[in-house]
This record gives structure tokens, C-alpha cells and sequence, in this order.
């Protein structure tokens, strides 16, 4: 009798840490990686060109870092390379706070690339934002000093 009990046990536990692991698979995840730093919170500093990706498992991320712009304009690039849903935003402020790029990318529609170079601002140290939203796919987004 004792070792039927001891079996139903171990068969229950069995059988939740086995509906947990497969639960792992539905997990939602999102991260944005810059210049090879996989950006954990807001702030991280950096200077010069910025190379940078994007990835998401039906995840919502929203990441800050400044970036120090000499120049009053920024050449910007993004693209998804692959996804099925969700969204991509770029937000960048000039030195001063002011807004001067605002672009979204949906996934799943045409166009699947933004580009160009932001409205002018001041020079100095710029803050961009990245939000992806609901997002399962990848892509990848640069900036550097404009014109």
C-alpha cells in the first residue's frame, strides 16, 4: 500500500513539473541589445555609432540609453527581419528633450523598414527610447551623427 501511495506521488510531481516546463514554452520575453549590451535598464551611456537588434517572444520592452550626438541631426535605420505581430517604436530627444523622431514599424504589414535622418535639435546628449510591444519576431536598428 505504501509503495502505491509513493507511486501516485511521484507520478503527481511528475506530471506538474511537467505541465510547468511546458508552460515555460508559452512564456512572453522581449529584449534590446546595443552595441553588444543587452540593455537591462534605462541610461546605459554610449558615444559614436549605434548597431543595434531587437527580439521578442509576444513581449513588451520599453528601453531608454543616451547617446552622445555632436552633431543636430541623426541618420537612423530599423528594420524587422522576421516577425509575425507587434510593434517597434523609436523614440529620439535632442539634448534639450524635444522630440525629433517618432516612427513605429508594425509587424506583420508593409513597410517592414524605416530610415532617413530626424528633424534637427540640439547637439549633445540625446536620449532614444525603444518600445516593442506585443512583439514576436527580430530586427536590428542604427544610429549615427547626421549631416
Amino acid at each position: 500500500m505504501k509503495n502505491t501511495r509513493l507511486l501516485k506521488v511521484v507520478t503527481l510531481v511528475f506530471a506538474v513539473v511537467f505541465f510547468i516546463s511546458c508552460d515555460k514554452d508559452e512564456d512572453t520575453s522581449a529584449s534590446i541589445t546595443v552595441n553588444g549590451t543587452l540593455l537591462v535598464g534605462d541610461r546605459s551611456d554610449f558615444n559614436g555609432d549605434i548597431d543595434a537588434s531587437f527580439t521578442g517572444k509576444d513581449g513588451t520592452i520599453s528601453r531608454s540609453f543616451i547617446w552622445n550626438n555632436n552633431l543636430n541631426t541623426a541618420d537612423y535605420n530599423a528594420d524587422i527581419t522576421a516577425t509575425t505581430k507587434g510593434t517597434f517604436r523609436m523614440i529620439v530627444e535632442d539634448s534639450e528633450g524635444v522630440v525629433v523622431l517618432d516612427r513605429t514599424i508594425n509587424g506583420g504589414t508593409e513597410p517592414d523598414t524605416i530610415g532617413g535622418v530626424t528633424s534637427s535639435g540640439t547637439s549633445g546628449i540625446w536620449t532614444v527610447t525603444i518600445e516593442v510591444t506585443s512583439f514576436t519576431g527580430n530586427g536590428s536598428f542604427s544610429m549615427s551623427e547626421g549631416n
